[in-house]
C-alpha cells in the first residue's frame, strides 16, 4: 500500500521574500518564524555570507493542511510558458454570472497585490469561468 507523501511546490524566481509575500496574501499562508536565535529573518538573512543572503524564503499554510510553498533565487528569467500552475479555487460551487462576479472580485484584490490579469474565459457547453493571471513575476495561476 502506498502512504500519502506531503508536497512542497518551489517557485524559481528573483526575489524570493517579495513573491513568497504575495502568495500569503493570495492563500491565507504565513511566514514561519526566523531559526532560533533570531529576532527577524532580517537579522538571520544579515548573518549569512551575501551569495547566500536573499537566495530562499517560504512561507505555509497556517492549518497545516496545505502544502509549504518554498521560493528559490534563480539567475534566470522567466522565458516560456508554466508547465504547471496552480489553481486558486475561489468560485467552488458557484456557477454562473454569481461565480464569475466572485472571480472577479478576487482578480481586482489580487492585482491590487500586484498580479496581472491575462484573460477571462467565460462558462460554455463543459466548463465554468475562470480567469487566468499571473503573479508578480510573471508565473500563471488561475482563479478558478
Amino acid at each position: 500500500m502506498v502512504s500519502v507523501k506531503q508536497v512542497q511546490i518551489t517557485f524559481d524566481c528573483a526575489k524570493p521574500e517579495r513573491v513568497a509575500r504575495f502568495w500569503c496574501e493570495v492563500l491565507g499562508y504565513v511566514v514561519p518564524p526566523p531559526p532560533e536565535g533570531f529576532a527577524s529573518w532580517d537579522d538571520y538573512t544579515r548573518s549569512l555570507p551575501p551569495e547566500k543572503q536573499d537566495a530562499n524564503f517560504v512561507c505555509s499554510d497556517p492549518t497545516g493542511a496545505g502544502p509549504r510553498l518554498y521560493f528559490q533565487r534563480v539567475p534566470e528569467g522567466k522565458v516560456v510558458k508554466n508547465r504547471v500552475h496552480l489553481d486558486v479555487r475561489v468560485g467552488t460551487g458557484l456557477v454562473g454570472e454569481e461565480r464569475l462576479a466572485a472571480l472577479q472580485a478576487e482578480c481586482a484584490r489580487l492585482v491590487a497585490l500586484g498580479a496581472t490579469r491575462d484573460q477571462v474565459l467565460l462558462a460554455d457547453e463543459e466548463n465554468e469561468s475562470c480567469i487566468n493571471m499571473r503573479d508578480v513575476e510573471g508565473n500563471e495561476f488561475c482563479l478558478d
